[in-house]
């Protein structure tokens, strides 16, 4: 068996819809039935991906061969996330693909500030949480790390990066001290504290430049009952309607609110490969990994997930993330 890990930073809103609503919010966000923190299921992660396959390997063909290739897979793809549907209702369906997809878990919320630009947002359990998938996984984890995660209390206000507190002004516009800091309409205490490890492990999840410093000047760690209300009540929720475009006003009973995830959003999922289990095949776990950092993501690592797509919603830039190991592990692994 062999592990990654993909990080998604959303660069657009991204609406990965639940069934059902029971409240105001018609069109509402997945969301984890214990925690109540966003999400995208695993499931919808998947399928994401092998669209993003499938569509690039269409990109270079005519439209009849697109549509034959449609209907029949690309070797990799098939070997990776199974055989489609329509090989499975012909009988063409006795192997099933090798690639685990688990859900995208949140990682860190991007929630408005009042003292600055937008703070990334985390709280002692998801942070713990993702250093256990970790774990899970096969990565190696600092001793240091977990130790100063254990150190973080789960009531503590708001603790931010040391070397970022003094670049804090004097004095806000409201009045109130550099100590202060505000979150949607909730007011903290600041405590500053060393996050440089903390820092160095969130930031491989993010595909961008100077990421490190990114979350040195915005990363802030609130409790664990805040980070639920902000994950609750911070995602922003947009109207919308539909024109009649005979009369130029709006369809009757055509009004709906729905939830997204913001912009700056950090997602991870989890992916574990078996051997291809397509007959004849030898391929290894590492191989069936190599499709997705290579060919997948290697020239273009953007993926769309949830809904939406015809506007534009779901853009996410990926960082292929794999456990370093020595070479006779991964033969024995692959093996």
């Amino acid at each position: 068996m062999a592990s990654a890990i993909l990080g998604l930073l959303a660069e657009t809103s991204l609406h990965a819809g639940a069934s059902s609503s029971t409240g105001v919010i018609d069109l509402p966000i997945q969301r984890e039935a214990h925690t109540g923190w966003p999400c995208v299921f695993g499931s919808g992660t998947k399928g994401a991906l092998r669209t993003a396959a499938d569509d690039q390997r269409n990109e270079e063909l005519d439209v009849e061969q697109a549509l034959h290739r449609a209907a029949s897979g690309a070797p990799w793809v098939n070997e990776v996330f199974g055989p489609p549907l329509s090989n499975l209702a012909s009988g063409d369906g006795s192997y099933a693909g090798a690639l685990s997809v688990g859900d995208a878990r949140l990682l860190l919320l991007p929630v408005r500030s009042l003292t600055g630009h937008f703070k990334w947002v985390a709280c002692p359990a998801n942070l713990r949480r993702a250093v256990a998938d970790c774990q899970r996984l096969g990565f190696a984890v600092s001793p240091t790390l977990q130790a100063e995660l254990e150190k973080l209390a789960p009531d503590e206000e708001a603790i931010i990066h040391k070397a970022s507190a003094g670049t804090a002004t004097p004095q806000n516009a409201a009045g109130q001290g550099a100590s202060k800091l505000f979150l949607e309409e909730l007011s903290f205490t600041k405590t500053g504290r060393n996050l440089t490890l903390l820092i160095s492990f969130l930031s491989q999840f993010m595909n961008i430049p100077q990421a490190s410093d990114l979350l040195g000047n915005q990363l802030v760690v609130v409790s664990d009952d805040i980070f639920a209300h902000l994950a609750q009540f911070a995602t922003p929720v947009t109207p919308h309607i539909a024109i009649d475009n005979a009369h130029k006003r709006v369809k009757d009973g055509a009004l709906w609110y729905e939830e997204t995830l913001p912009p700056k959003t950090v997602l991870y999922v989890a992916l574990q490969a078996q051997p291809s289990r397509q007959q004849e095949s030898r391929k290894t776990a590492r191989e069936v990994l190599r499709h997705i950092e290579v060919d997948l993501f290697g020239a273009k690592p953007y993926l769309q997930l949830g809904g939406n797509e015809t506007v534009g919603m779901g853009w996410c830039k990926v960082a292929f993330v794999a456990p370093t190991q020595p070479d006779d592990a991964v033969q024995q692994e692959d093996g």
